[in-house]
């Protein structure tokens, strides 16, 4: 649908009145926000401004700070003419003064903070705290209210956004784009979401590009470009741009009111087609460009340079201490007077009541709507028994499956349960089918609004699958998702996974933040699913090999991350049940997606999974007695080659006693101090012994596992394998060998470690090096694995006395 104009129809959209009531609201927003940089004391300058009044550290960011005032004054307008369910995001960094002060003035701040209470002194605490030890920081952060979105890091509003408004149909996110946020990847791929966007099943995102001119210190790229290329530019991703440009606040006012309320009217007509006449063309939607000078309403000119409209407006603009100018305490007196503070706050320091009007009411204010706080909203998942889709395992290593395949029909269930309304949603960059979750596909379509052709598949205009190559938008639409109340899983391939890393840092941080924040209600956890891991990336080679998302996570408050590699399928299914139904985690699950053993049956899978670590009797014969070794694993490759090295070992040594340990929950291995999933160091000592050789076959890079045991009792018995950084295109099991992870080295290392063995473990080490011989070679000839390797089953060997 082509929007018909990108011009208001009219540039009186306000009386008189109207803007003069506008603009003093305005007024006090900015008023409020340099209050917060520099005022220690006299909050509404009842005595002539003193150095004593002023913080000593002078810390903020104004250059965005009054353009995203202007915004938010004009939105609360709107949000009260047509009575709109609507969130503020704010992308431009750090304009937490701006968000601070509206919600401040709609009275939402002091409902969840009671001691900034709404008058003179409260006041006075809510400037002091802003960027001041113990307060809060200078960016749009957890504990500001309405926020959905961490204003520190740049390039995510608007992924977030569109994340909010899935399956919200009568939500609209006006999501704040910083021009120099807009330089970045991850924004400028984020305009494509509408072509994801459903009119009837979701709501709507109206972006504003807050076109200020400048970054820190360099001109922005879109401020630089001329309106046509600019125009042309976004309404080639899509859209329909309205300009608002100016500097005169009168005639902007005018600009900004008749611009929304057209916009608003847009948004509204493209909803009417869509839901009740049935319209199917993709539309166009609505977006705002305002471009307002850096700094509006500040100094014009410091120390003989220009400042407002320029980069010097970026961060504090006007320096005042002991030690600077005289004059600079003057300018800032004259510039917070500017504001007339005095004809905004009555005599106990409240806002006036004309002024007080203008903001929504109840929910409807921006800060106290509660898709903000979507805890508040979240309802549990209807979840199928994880049970009833076990493989059948009536021996441990005789059945094949895909670990994947099998977790996918269990998606394919839970997305069925939360349709009507959808609750959940898979997100991906087009792994979905490779990742072998198709199942998924058979109650649900990926949710597409662009053009299709006959042979595409799986395309709908409303679905729960939402793929697009960029694990940027998927984790932002996904943390947009959450954070609004609902439930999600993102899965992807294990090594690029890292291109979401400072993601998942900011998630974590406001998990971790709002735990420790009252009003602040706890959401669904962000799930992870990796899969096409490092050790079963045949046809990719080495650039697809990489298991280190793990390392990186584990970095985060242990009260936040939990990661599991579950050996099999029952398994997986038993923690993807666990992790979907908690709430407040970063949960990370790593699990095969090619044909592989199973070694649990349900019943034994579950208790397993619950226990996160134990030792598996079945395959280890040390019950009567001290075992001369342990051989611990953690993953499913692992998994299997320790059991490999097992059988070799107990068919080459019969009297060797040997401990199989299996790790489902990684973080088990560190102290209970240290991690609420940790083991007590008597639990810990009982499974992997005080003084005996530990061979430890791990899924990912071996330090960790180091890094998570270093205080142990055991700690100088540990001996780690894992991913070495050693890879190539080859096959499987060549892939455990490059690194020493495989079951001839494991062999090895357990003799290694056993020196009493003498003559009998010398021949047993020979045969080992002679079969690492033999499988350079058949590879190399025949372009696949040794039949021993392929066709191995752990029941292939006569251990019937152990199982």
């Amino acid at each position: 649908m082509e929007l018909l104009s990108q011009e208001p129809q009219t540039n009186t959209a306000l009386s008189p009145k109207d803007v003069q009531l506008i603009h003093a609201y305005w007024r006090a927003a900015n008023y409020l926000s340099v209050g917060q940089m520099y005022l220690l004391d006299n909050p509404l300058l009842r005595e002539p401004l003193a150095l004593v009044h002023i913080k000593r550290m002078l810390l903020g960011h104004w250059g965005t700070t009054p353009g995203q005032n202007f915004i938010y004054a004009h939105l609360n307008r709107v949000i009260k003419k047509n009575d709109l369910n609507m969130v503020y995001l704010s992308g431009p960094g750090h304009g937490g003064p701006a968000v601070v002060a509206n919600t401040y003035l709609e009275g939402t701040y002091s409902e969840v903070y009671p001691n900034i209470s709404p008058d003179e002194a409260g006041l006075k605490k809510l400037f002091k705290q802003f960027s001041f030890p113990g307060g809060i920081s200078s960016h749009v952060s957890p504990q500001t209210p309405g926020s959905i979105h961490e204003g520190g890091e740049l390039g995510y509003s608007l992924s977030h956004a569109f994340g909010a408004v899935f399956d919200n149909p009568d939500l609209v996110v006006a999501c704040v784009v910083g021009d120099g946020e807009a330089e970045t990847g991850p924004l400028a791929t984020a305009w494509h979401s509408n072509k994801f966007l459903s009119p009837v099943t979701d709501g709507v995102v109206l972006p504003i590009l807050h076109l200020n001119g400048y970054k820190i210190s360099s001109p922005t790229v879109l401020a630089r470009i001329s309106r046509k290329e600019l125009d042309q530019l976004l309404r080639g991703y899509g859209w329909t741009p309205y300009f608002v440009e100016g500097h005169d606040p009168e005639l902007m006012h005018q600009e900004m009111a008749a611009t929304l309320d057209t916009v608003i009217a847009q948004i509204k007509q493209i909803q009417e087609e869509a839901r009740i006449e049935g319209g199917t063309t993709r539309p166009r939607w609505p977006m705002i460009v305002l471009k307002s000078p850096k700094g509006w309403t500040g100094p014009k000119v410091i120390d003989g340079l220009p400042n407002e409209g320029t980069f010097r407006a970026h961060q504090v603009p006007l320096s005042v201490s002991a030690t600077t100018p005289p004059e600079h305490l003057a300018q800032l007196e004259s510039w917070l007077r500017s504001y007339k503070p005095d004809e905004l706050f009555d005599e106990q320091g409240r806002l006036v009541p004309e002024l007080a009007e203008l903001a929504p009411q109840g929910d409807r204010r921006m800060g106290a709507n509660p898709h903000a706080n979507g805890g508040l909203l979240m309802k549990d998942l209807y979840m199928p028994d994880f049970r009833e889709y076990a493989v059948d395992v009536p021996q441990p290593g005789v059945t094949q499956a895909s670990d994947t395949q099998t977790v996918g029909r269990f998606l394919r269930d839970v997305i069925r349960l939360n349709q009507k309304p959808r609750n959940f949603r898979v997100f991906g960059p087009d792994e979905t089918l490779s990742n072998k979750l198709e199942a998924v596909f058979e109650v649900t379509n990926r949710q597409w609004d662009a053009e299709t052709a006959e042979n595409d598949q799986f395309l709908a205009s409303t679905g729960s699958v939402l793929e697009m190559l960029s694990e940027h938008q998927c984790e932002g639409w996904l943390e947009g998702y959450l954070l609004t109340g609902r439930h999600g899983l993102f899965n992807s391939y294990e090594a690029f996974i890292h291109l979401v890393d400072s993601m998942f840092n900011q998630h974590a941080k406001w998990l971790k933040m709002t735990r420790e924040i009252p009003w602040r209600r706890p959401i669904a956890s962000l799930n992870y699913l990796l899969t096409s891991t490092v050790w079963r990336q045949d046809h990719n080679g080495f650039t697809h090999q990489d298991p280190g998302f793990i390392d990186h996570v584990i970095n985060k408050k242990a009260e936040i991350v939990r990661v599991y590699l579950p050996p099999d399928a029952n398994c997986l299914l038993s923690v993807m049940d666990h992790c979907l139904r908690s709430r407040h985690y970063v949960n990370v699950i790593v699990a095969g997606k090619h044909p592989a053993p199973q070694w649990l049956n349900m019943e034994a899978a579950t208790k397993h999974c619950t226990e996160g670590i134990g030792i598996w009797p079945w395959a280890s014969n040390d019950q009567a007695i001290e075992p001369d070794a342990v051989m611990a694993c953690c993953g499913d490759v692992p998994t299997l080659e320790t059991l490999a090295a097992v059988s070799i070992l107990r068919a080459h040594l019969p009297d060797l006693k040997i401990r199989v340990v299996n790790v489902v929950d990684l973080l088990k291995l560190e102290r209970h101090t240290e991690h609420p999933h940790g083991l007590t160091d008597a639990d810990y000592d009982a499974i992997f012994t005080r003084n005996k050789p530990v061979i430890f076959a791990f899924h990912g890079y071996p330090w960790l596992v180091h890094r998570l045991t270093y205080n142990r009792a055991n700690n100088s018995n540990m001996h780690v394998r894992g991913y070495k950084e050693e890879g190539t295109i080859t096959t499987a099991f060549d892939m455990t060998v490059l690194n020493e992870l495989d079951r001839f080295h494991l062999v090895m290392d357990v003799l290694d470690r056993l020196p009493h063995l003498g003559n009998t473990g010398s021949y047993l080490k020979q045969l080992m090096k002679d079969k690492l011989i033999e499988h350079k070679q058949y590879i190399f000839r025949n372009g696949e694995d040794m039949p021993e390797i392929k066709n191995w089953t752990w029941a292939s060997y006569p251990l019937e006395d152990a199982l």
